[in-house]
């Protein structure tokens, strides 16, 4: 039968646990735990009630949480964007981290940000019994995983929320950081300030560019669309966002409706159009006017070129520490409703940003 689930509405039953049982038969945890540990001591008919209980409400012993308590590893899964991201291999030594420190094993895979490929990952990690699962999703429909969360998997999702499954998330504040970039360019003097982002398909990059479009209101300021460039859905995006971008700079930069600043959606985009404003240079045969820049994701070597790059900076590192941190309370056993944990950004001035408009 189980209970009513915290995991979702819509009549969806959750895995009974322990202090079910323990209510519906009127016996303490303890109780509880010798039943289902075959310990002796118990009296009959007080065993007879656990036992009824269990069956009524179809619980299963919680062995991912015994496993830690005895300290035998456990799985976890997880899923990112790409392994090879140095994001998202902070995010994953962040999470090997916490699991190291729960003995637990962990096993990753790479999504390339494709909704099929994802979900035939987790399927396939399901199917091998991992005792918790964390994604940074690529999927618009996450009810794939409704009936692994009804029979008691933890699953957390990092960086973007789940669409259709009610479970635990750790975000970054995407508008709020997107917002302090806009805000800092237009205290530097700029009124005229381009997009360049990933496609708004993706949770982070719509907030992003809902953050930037919110600023730019909160000042007064029109944003003309011709201002905007972002990438296209589908695999091979970025390849495509990058063949194109060069195009799209010209437009923005030299166009009828020319920006003199930039606020790029995350890292790859910025170390893109550095390497077209370089190029840019190269062709011009000297050194042109560079516009202001902001970038969402600090990246290595930021500080190095000239100027610095200024950029929005979240923590990947205590994304996935955070997550993880969640997933092992649900494995000790944490039955309260699903939670959302949005963690800050902070701006680092290095010098892109401070850039003044042509006067």
């Amino acid at each position: 039968m189980g209970v009513q689930s915290p995991h979702g509405g819509g009549g969806r039953v959750r895995r009974a646990t322990m202090n079910d049982v323990a209510a519906r038969a009127q016996v303490s945890l303890k109780t509880v735990s010798r039943v289902v540990n075959g310990d002796a001591g118990v009296v009959e008919g007080t065993r007879r009630r656990v036992l009824d209980a269990i069956s009524q409400l179809g619980f299963r012993r919680n062995d991912s949480a015994r496993q830690l308590r005895i300290g035998r590893a456990a799985e976890i899964g997880l899923l990112v964007e790409d392994v090879g991201d140095p994001f998202y291999s902070t995010v994953t030594r962040a999470v090997e981290r916490v699991a190291a420190a729960n003995d637990c094993l962990l096993f990753t895979g790479s999504c390339d940000d494709d909704p099929e490929r994802e979900r035939k990952l987790a399927l396939a990690l399901c199917a091998r019994r991992v005792d918790g699962l964390l994604i940074v999703p690529a999927s618009a429909d996450h009810a794939y995983l409704a009936s692994e969360l009804d029979s008691g998997l933890p699953v957390v999702f990092i960086d973007r929320p789940p669409v259709n499954l009610d479970t635990d998330a750790v975000l970054a504040d995407n508008v709020g950081g997107a917002r302090s970039a806009v805000a800092h360019l237009i205290a530097a003097g700029h009124r005229r300030i381009g997009f360049v982002g990933d496609d708004p398909d993706i949770y982070t990059a719509r907030r992003r560019l809902l953050g930037f479009r919110q600023e730019m209101a909160a000042h007064g300021l029109d944003v003309d669309e011709a201002w905007i460039a972002v990438g296209e859905p589908g695999a091979g995006r970025l390849r495509r966002h990058a063949e194109r971008l060069r195009d799209k700079l010209e437009q923005l930069l030299d166009g009828p409706a020319a920006v003199t600043a930039l606020f790029t959606g995350n890292n790859r985009i910025t170390t893109q159009v550095l390497r077209e404003l370089a190029l840019r240079d190269a062709d011009a045969g000297a050194v042109l006017p560079r516009p202001a820049l902001v970038g969402f994701d600090d990246f290595e070597f930021a500080d190095l070129v000239t100027p610095g790059v200024t950029v929005v900076a979240q923590d990947p590192a205590a994304l996935g520490r955070t997550a993880a941190a969640l997933l092992f309370e649900r494995l000790a056993g944490l039955t309260e409703p699903a939670r959302q944990v949005v963690l800050p950004t902070r701006l680092v001035v290095r010098g892109s940003g401070e850039l003044p408009p042509p006067a």
